[in-house]
């Protein structure tokens, strides 16, 4: 038996970290809950004061395939490495020729850059190609 899964995220913005991803995998703001047209009416509802209302958010595949990825509050700092991080698959596979890969993924990466991305550096080895980045809180990823 498999169980789906969510993945969760400790940041000090969730708000602006969970539209970075959802701009970055082609993901979608979570829907409010049913009976409501925004989170914000829902978070009125529930009496939910205002500073607190980027505590959490959460994007989702539109597709329904992908993993929820939720984001949450901390005020821990991260730590120097991460032990987990996203791959992103921009290149269009290992059917795609090389150069033409490392175009994808540099367009991809230019955009990621001016949505608030930092490009750290980039690995070329195996016929593979990637560049390893940090979102706008310093969690790295790669898109490949």
């Amino acid at each position: 038996m498999s169980y789906g899964v969510q993945i969760v995220f400790d940041c000090a913005d969730p708000g602006r970290l969970s539209k970075f991803y959802a701009h970055a995998l082609g993901y979608k703001m979570q829907d409010p809950p049913d009976g409501y047209s925004s989170w914000e009416e829902w978070l009125k509802k529930h009496d939910t004061p205002e500073e607190e209302w980027n505590w959490a958010s959460a994007i989702v595949d539109p597709e329904g395939k992908g993993p929820r990825l939720y984001f949450q509050q901390m005020d821990t700092p991260k730590p120097e490495k991460n032990r987990l991080h996203i791959d992103i698959n921009a290149s269009g596979g290992l059917k795609v020729s090389l150069t033409k890969r490392k175009e994808q993924v540099d367009k991809w990466v230019d955009h990621l850059q001016s949505i608030g991305a930092t490009r750290v550096h980039e690995l070329e080895e195996f016929g593979e190609y990637c560049v390893i980045m940090f979102d706008p809180e310093g969690n790295e990823f790669c898109v490949q």
